[in-house]
């Protein structure tokens, strides 16, 4: 009988860590469906910025309020869970506290850890308040309503509970207060505790089992939620794109068909080539659907925060526009998913006669973009919705012809007078005799 709680918790435990192993395959599978992408070049500036922006959160303290609640949340959350290493020891040989032996070290680890508990707590109530009192406007934008909005809340209680449970756990646990370990807090709490040893053993280990039950579902909550960042924003950074934000990608495609067409040696009129078995169908221009994008795209929309900084900073949204650089990244997270869902019931993908594209992102949006970056720079985890955005577009132009009569008329001037404008190239000194 002895063994049954370590039994239970080595059960709770495979199966908390089993589910969560099963989803990242899933994400890694979802991520593979990109087209590939070489992201190997300049590690040590990849390093360099993962380090800055994904761990020393530089991006984030743009916004001081914000960057240092949130660095509060994220430290809190790494440090802390540290303590569930000796939760995970308790739990599997039936120990208390093992790791107490460290003595003075211990009480002061413990009294550091509860202090920024406090802190999180703190700090969730203000972002709980930013959200829902103030209603800062980024968190009410439309593509926020229904799930994302309860998913934004979910996450701060969830969090509170955890740092709650944990002080709790800590002020009813008789042999650590006994140690005269932990610090005012706990001991506040505990002087509002029932002082009947047996009622606060009650208490203590309710708050043990609660709180590693809520860590293993936190951790399995992640999947479903915009939290995943807190994985993805790593490799997200470390494979973020080096170029210059103005420099676009060449379509390889398109590449090939305008060095064939510069060739002075190429017979113009000789037919196209056979396409071998090997090379397979010609490649698709642009990006219909999620699946054309390539894999960092993808991992891309998985990492998006939704905290908004994007769209706050989009002079077509801010102008009332319908594009929100923040939806682009939801949008195509939610296709990737459906793709996801479609792969698992089949074994493999089965039409489903929908795409990224009219079903989810509309040319209306994608048109709305001024292509400026401003959503590229103000990510704090360098997710670059412009590129999805020009790729989808290439995909209205060069497949479907569907570009804006003001853009057929800039290419065809372009093609005819080698300029922009609707003026002959004959014509193009005269505004000197004009002066």
């Amino acid at each position: 009988m002895q063994y049954i709680p370590n039994i239970l918790f080595a059960i709770l435990l495979v199966v908390g860590i089993g589910y969560f192993t099963r989803n990242v395959k899933k994400l890694v599978r979802n991520i593979k469906l990109g087209k590939p992408l070489d992201r190997s070049d300049n590690s040590n500036l990849r390093w360099k910025n993962m380090a800055n922006i994904a761990l020393g959160q530089s991006k984030m303290v743009r916004r001081p309020i914000a960057g240092l609640l949130h660095i509060i949340v994220y430290v809190g959350f790494i440090i802390i869970n540290i303590e569930v290493l000796e939760i995970i020891i308790d739990g599997l040989f039936g120990t208390h506290r093992i790791l107490s032996f460290l003595g003075g070290f211990y009480s002061f680890l413990i009294g550091s850890f509860e202090i920024l508990a406090f802190m999180v707590i703190v700090a969730v109530t203000i972002f709980w308040l930013r959200r829902n009192v103030v209603k800062l406007k980024r968190f009410w934008n439309k593509e926020m309503k229904g799930w994302p909005k309860e998913d934004g809340n979910l996450i701060l209680y969830i969090e509170a509970i955890l740092m709650i449970l944990f002080l709790t756990m800590n002020a009813s646990d008789v042999h650590f207060q006994e140690m005269n370990a932990g610090n005012p807090i706990s001991r506040f709490i505990a002087d509002i505790l029932p002082t009947n040893p047996d009622t606060l053993h009650i208490i203590e280990r309710i708050t043990w089992w609660l709180h590693i039950a809520g860590i293993l579902f936190f951790l399995n909550y992640l999947y479903f939620s915009k939290h995943l960042h807190i994985l993805l924003a790593f490799p997200n950074t470390y494979y973020a794109n080096l170029e210059p934000k103005g420099k676009f990608r060449n379509n390889e495609t398109v590449k090939k068909e305008v060095e064939m067409m510069m060739d002075p040696n190429a017979d113009p009129f000789a037919a196209p080539a056979e396409h071998t078995e090997e090379e397979g169908e010609p490649e698709k221009f642009g990006a219909s659907d999620a699946t054309d994008l390539n894999w960092v795209q993808l991992m891309n929309a998985y990492t998006c925060t939704e905290c908004g900084r994007c769209t706050s900073v989009c002079p077509a949204n801010q102008t009332g526009k319908e594009l929100s650089p923040r939806a682009i990244m939801m949008k195509t997270r939610d296709r990737m998913e459906e793709i996801g869902k479609n792969i698992d019931k089949n074994g493999s993908f089965q039409e489903d006669g929908k795409q990224l594209l009219n079903d989810y992102i509309t040319p209306e949006e994608l048109w709305a973009c001024t292509s400026c970056n401003a959503c590229v720079e103000e990510c704090p985890v360098n997710i670059d919705p412009l590129s999805i955005i020009m790729d989808m577009r290439q995909y209205l132009v060069m497949e479907q012809s569907a570009a804006p009569q003001e853009l057929n008329l800039m290419m065809t001037n372009i093609e005819n007078n080698g300029a922009p404008w609707q003026y002959n190239q004959m014509d193009r000194l005269n505004w000197k005799d004009e002066s």
